[in-house]
């Protein structure tokens, strides 16, 4: 699967274009918080990136009004707005399930949840274990929510 920019997202603030399950059938390897180093991790993480087994991520961060933006990511490198670079650092983010056995969670399914201006507020990955929400705010937060 490829990732590529036009397909992921436009300028900060604006909708993304066309589907929102242009992520189905990638497989996700692991989850990482992007956090600023002198709070740790007892803060929430500026933006999340999902590492995809294809050496690929994507990379979900806040803009300004509180909305998601969703753009490739750089991983294993930190985003370049990640300035100094030693005042930032990957981690999983807190209360995460591991990777399920076979090492990866498989994607079969994106929702987006947008503002009554095409924005979105809410990314949910589904996949055959659960789905990842991820929510913008001030900070990131996301949660797992398993399937019953």
């Amino acid at each position: 699967m490829t990732v590529e920019r036009e397909h992921c997202a436009g300028p900060a603030g604006r909708a993304r274009p066309g589907n929102a399950d242009w992520l189905t059938g990638a497989r996700i390897t692991a989850v990482l918080g992007v956090y600023y180093r002198p709070e740790g991790r007892a803060g929430e993480p500026e933006a999340v990136e999902f590492v995809l087994a294809e050496d690929q991520s994507v990379l979900l961060t806040c803009t300004s009004d509180r909305t998601l933006r969703v753009t490739p990511g750089s991983w294993p490198r930190l985003p370049e707005w990640c300035v100094p670079a030693s005042q930032w650092h990957h981690a999983p983010p807190a209360l995460l399930p591991p990777v399920p056995y076979g090492g990866a969670w498989t994607v079969v399914g994106t929702q987006e949840v947008r503002d009554d201006g095409g924005e979105v507020l809410r990314a949910v990955i589904r996949c055959e274990e659960g789905d990842f929400v991820v929510v913008a705010g001030d900070t990131m937060a996301i949660r797992f929510e398993p399937r019953p």
